[in-house]
């Protein structure tokens, strides 16, 4: 018998807690973030008694501990746990679970309410928690009340193994349980007899069918490359952002299609192909700069693109392609639809590892794929002699530096707003195999620096690369601080407000921009990281910058600050982004 039985048979709550934390644990959960609170006492008593298989990190505030379970999830690809108390507890939870429908995270949400008997009558902290996050969980259900019946236990064990089968199959993401307790909520008698059930209920024939398996596995069932393809010599293969669990598979995947059909590889600064170079010999990295000639775009365009996984986040690339309507095919195995710009397109639900490549052959055939290999060459060049020669600390250089400089197989977690566009423009392709990760889904700054301490939590040691806001944004993750295992590095870019903004046509009315759009918050970040206990350094000189990012520590957090000028990063960008292909010609 289970060591964790007599506390189970205190009441039909621990019992029912029990069933439901015992069966996670044996399908593989070895995660769970618990909020604190009372109607949530049964399911927290039930996860501590399962420490240490399962880890279970209790965390202040629910908007943060979402995100850190996202980033969890997203480091590790395995479902993690959410638990909070009823009322508004579970409506923090809701930009997490938006982000993990749309990053397609696995994650599964456990809302504890009221019973039913106590809703809509005024009883405190009470609020309709039925469909609480509309559509954006794979799968949602609310659970019986707890009942000592045999057969009810049956029940609750299945959902559960459904649940986690839903939040990773057909699509990865978020499934929500709601699940109502009466009390009492402690482990004290309820007055209900469960004396009968300790000699007919077996634990390991009743948890005996639950295995620690991925849900299910498909036959391998190879994908034939087109004759269509095959012809086609004004053809390129567009790796998107992606974080995918096995990074050199992926890369080696589009390598081999790419020399099949002999197309070039444009990849996103958010594609593990950049961090993986060597793999891939038909590797475009300057894209977003080289179409801001127009004169080249016209030139390199397209009669047929692969789209590997979501779209970049180029708007030069997305208005190219919007003008010269190629016919393009979305690999990706999702049943979502990845076509923003609404084209002549056609979704392969595979995995682009899924591609039976049929031969390798170093050579172009023809002149189109030349032709971008050397515009690609030309502005790399300019690009990295230009950032070569900035001493002063500017906004834009961060980017290119660290993904030169970091040890190899760093995790990476990038900020929304101007840090992933810098790393799309500037990050110069390595084989360091850094393992970047980014909340892409609904693109939002909420949870930035949770969802890094989700990724490095346990993990090597990692690094953020963020603006001030989106960090200011989030600084209650600074509380996981005493929770969390292992080392993040934030690399701070201080330019004391939203950069992005200065990038936007609204920039030139003044006002309103400044308080409404540039919002500076003029924070002394040394005296915030005081009082969190987290370590603040001012970085002066981009040597200092490269001997703190490598070697990194084992352990504690730290920001490293680079204070810039906004103004002077936007007009930068602005007078250098057209110039680094104006002069090229191919």
């Amino acid at each position: 018998m289970s060591d964790l039985m007599p506390i189970a048979y205190r009441n039909v709550n621990q019992l029912w807690a029990y069933i439901l934390t015992e069966t996670l644990k044996r399908l593989g959960l070895s995660c769970a973030i618990i909020c604190p609170g009372s109607r949530s006492t049964p399911l927290a008593v039930a996860f501590a008694q399962q420490v240490p298989e399962i880890e279970a990190i209790s965390i202040l505030d629910e908007r943060s501990a979402a995100f850190f379970a996202l980033g969890q999830a997203q480091a590790t690809g395995r479902p993690v746990v959410l638990v909070c108390t009823s009322g508004t507890a579970g409506a923090n939870f809701y930009s997490a679970v938006i982000e993990a429908s749309y990053s397609r995270v696995p994650l599964l949400v456990l809302t504890t309410d009221r019973p039913p008997e106590l809703r809509d009558c005024h009883s405190g902290q009470t609020i309709d928690q039925l469909r609480l996050y509309g559509n954006y969980p794979n799968w949602q259900t609310e659970l019986a009340l707890p009942s000592a019946d045999l057969g009810m236990l049956a029940y609750l064990r299945q959902i559960v193994i459904h649940s986690w089968e839903r939040a990773q199959t057909p699509t990865k993401g978020p499934v929500h349980l709601n699940i109502p307790f009466r009390d009492p909520l402690a482990p004290l008698s309820d007055g209900t007899d469960l004396s009968y059930l300790q000699s007919q209920f077996h634990p390991e024939d009743f948890f005996a069918e639950i295995a620690n398996t991925t849900p299910f596995a498909i036959p391998d069932s190879r994908f034939l490359i087109p004759q269509q393809w095959k012809k086609c010599d004004r053809g390129i293969i567009i790796a998107g952002v992606a974080q995918p669990q096995q990074p050199q598979e992926y890369c080696r995947a589009i390598a081999q299609l790419s020399q099949t059909l002999k197309w070039p590889v444009l990849a996103e600064g958010l594609s593990p192909v950049r961090n993986y170079a060597e793999l891939n010999p038909y590797l475009i990295s300057t894209y977003d700069l080289i179409l801001r000639n127009q004169q080249l775009g016209k030139q390199l365009a397209p009669e047929m693109v692969i789209q590997v996984g979501e779209m970049p986040t180029s708007k030069e690339l997305r208005n190219w392609i919007d003008a010269t309507q190629p016919r393009r095919w979305v690999i990706d195995p999702s049943d979502q639809n990845l076509d923003p710009l609404h084209g002549r397109t056609t979704h392969l639900r595979i995995s682009v590892e899924d591609i039976k490549a049929e031969e390798r052959n170093l050579s172009f055939s023809s002149d189109y794929g030349k032709k971008w290999c050397d515009a690609e060459a030309k502005v790399r060049l300019v690009v990295d002699q230009t950032m070569g020669k900035i001493d002063e600390i500017i906004e834009s250089k961060a980017a290119w530096l660290i993904s030169q400089i970091l040890p190899p197989g760093t995790p990476l977690f990038i900020a929304n707003s101007m840090p992933v566009r810098d790393v799309e423009y500037f990050w110069k392709p390595n084989n360091l195999g850094v393992r970047s990760h980014f909340n892409r889904g609904a693109n939002g700054i909420d949870g930035t620096l949770s969802t890094a301490l989700g990724i490095a939590h346990r993990q090597q040691s990692s690094v953020m690369l963020t603006g001030d806001l989106a960090l200011l944004h989030d600084t209650n993750g600074f509380l996981i601080r005493n929770k969390f295992v292992g080392h993040l590095t934030i690399v701070l870019i201080n330019n004391n407000g939203g950069g992005i903004f200065e990038m936007l046509p609204i920039a030139k009315f003044d006002p309103p921009f400044e308080e409404f759009f540039g919002t500076p918050q003029d924070i002394d970040f040394a005296q915030l990281c005081a009082t969190y206990n987290v370590q603040h350094e001012l970085i002066i000189s981009w040597q200092q910058l490269q001997q703190r990012l490598n070697p990194l520590p084992a352990t504690v957090i730290r920001v490293l600050e680079l204070r810039t000028n906004r103004k002077t990063d936007a007009k930068w960008r602005q007078d250098n982004l057209k110039k680094f292909a104006a002069d090229i010609a191919i």
